[in-house]
């Protein structure tokens, strides 16, 4: 469960800090539903740009911002519904765009979620202590513009082969940068700079979302709220949520899915990984292109006993329909094929990995021969926005775009089949939940019997921890009570 403690003289130095700053924060109840943030703090938001760094942008962390760089206050859940002309599915999928955060990524919202409860209990001193944010990218970023919200010092960490965007953007916010060896799936060198940190003497605090409860605390609570609204205006009749589906990765994205399982009895739970990197499905590693979902090990704050089917996707097909579906070849030929031409002007908010989950969505909806009447939700973290140096560097590599190559392209998503995904027995996930033994147990030092609660006192662990909202809730309130200023 999420660590609660009082440090009551932290606390008290933390709120005359923030009450010299202007910083209030959003509780969980503003982030589902806006309409409940202070008219003070709404006006202020009609001023200030999304990415803006000012202390009221921390009420920005919800999926309903308005789809505007600027002065947008909130509106319904950022989605498209991606139809089957497209997939080549039977099945409508929808995907919740994580472009309207302010970073352009919903990781923002997860950082968040581990911070807050530090922060409100005076565990964290944001006068004294460095933050450090380690990640395979939109997480670090994420934590950097927190911290620079909270006018506290921070440390992004994050493998050097990601995309230039992230990087560009970050030296400009967080107070260091490191860039450890490797792509998105290199966590464990990561890790490694978490210890070199560690044992310099420093005073910091390590949020590390691979195994930071708040982070999938945070997706419970919110993105399953966020999926919850779109269901209750999407199903009519006997239409149902099929599933949902998100990377691997921190894992933190799954906690919408405990969430909507016990919302949706029948939903499924569906966690994609890269083929390449093969992890969940066959004890596997290697290096693949799907930014931002870093593999090779189990996240300590993955439930696997929730987790109802593993689907790979081969990275080559979310870089092919990153052109597909950006260049104007591609759209032209996708508006050829009849699909409708508005949504093909959106598909740019599929960052990689959100066209890594439309796939593995799409192979979900084939696999269990869904119909019209299922719907499948997925994720799209960030949108093209972070990736067009990705886009210059396919075409140096191999050249223009043309008509012929995004008829291949168009051919290529229509023939995904079933294959490399399995549908988890209890023995499946026991062996993927006993692997987190090598990684948290063996080489982080974490405590055996927390990792046999989280499989054997399953509902206590797991569902004691997202419980603690109402604690958190509360703590954030009178927090603010003492700050004064709203």
């Amino acid at each position: 469960m999420l660590d609660l403690t009082i440090n009551s003289q932290v606390l008290t130095n933390t709120v005359d800090y923030c009450r010299e700053k202007g910083i209030t924060l959003p509780t969980f109840a503003m982030m589902k539903d806006p309409a409940k943030i202070p008219a003070k703090i709404q006006e202020t938001l009609r001023r200030t740009g999304l990415w803006d760094v000012h202390p009221a942008s921390l009420y920005r962390i919800t999926w309903k911002n308005a789809p505007r760089e600027h002065g947008g206050l909130f509106g319904d859940v950022n989605h498209i519904v991606i139809p089957p002309k497209l997939t080549g599915c039977r099945a409508p999928i929808i995907a919740l765009t994580g472009r309207w955060f302010p970073t352009g990524a919903h990781k923002v919202g997860a950082t968040y979620g581990c911070f807050a409860p530090r922060l409100v209990t005076g565990q964290f001193d944001p006068l004294t202590t460095k933050a450090v944010w380690p990640s395979t990218g939109n997480y670090c970023r994420g934590g950097a513009y927190i911290s620079t919200l909270l006018a506290c010092r921070s440390i992004a960490i994050l493998p050097e082969e990601m995309s230039r965007e992230r990087f560009e953007w970050l030296q400009s916010i967080a107070g260091e940068v490191i860039a450890t060896p490797g792509c998105e799936s290199n966590v464990k060198e990561i890790f490694d700079k978490c210890w070199e940190l560690r044992n310099s003497g420093q005073d910091l605090m390590i949020f590390n979302q691979f195994d930071e409860l708040g982070n999938p605390f945070w997706h419970y609570h919110v993105t399953g709220s966020a999926v919850e609204d779109l269901m209750d205006y999407y199903l009519t009749g006997r239409q149902r949520l099929a599933g949902y589906v998100a990377s691997s990765g921190s894992a933190g994205t799954l906690g919408a899915g405990y969430y909507l399982k016990k919302r949706y009895p029948g939903a499924q739970l569906i966690v994609a990984e890269a083929l390449q990197c093969p992890t969940l499905l066959q004890n596997g590693f290697g290096d693949h292109r799907i930014e931002g979902i870093g593999d090779k090990h189990v996240p300590w704050v993955h439930d696997v006993k929730s987790t109802d089917f593993v689907v790979a996707v081969n990275d080559e097909l979310p870089m092919r329909l990153l052109r597909l579906f950006n260049e104007p070849e591609g759209r032209a030929a996708l508006i050829n094929e009849g699909v409708d031409a508005d949504l093909v002007s959106q598909l740019d908010l599929l960052g990689i990995s959100g066209i890594g989950n439309l796939l593995a969505a799409i192979k979900f909806a084939k696999y269990n021969e869904l119909t019209g009447n299922d719907y499948v939700v997925t994720i799209a973290t960030d949108s093209m926005h972070l990736y067009q140096s990705r886009l210059t560097e396919l075409h140096a590599e191999q050249g223009a775009y043309s008509d012929s190559r995004a008829q291949r392209d168009l051919e290529l998503l229509h023939s995904v089949t079933v294959d490399w995904m399995q549908e988890l027995s209890y023995y499946d996930r026991k062996r993927i939940h006993n692997l987190k033994y090598y990684t948290w147990i063996e080489q982080q030092g974490r405590d055996v019997e927390e990792l046999n609660a989280q499989w054997h006192d399953h509902e206590t662990y797991w569902g004691g921890t997202f419980e603690q909202v109402t604690e958190i809730e509360a703590l954030i309130e009178e927090f603010n009570d003492r700050v004064g200023i709203l």
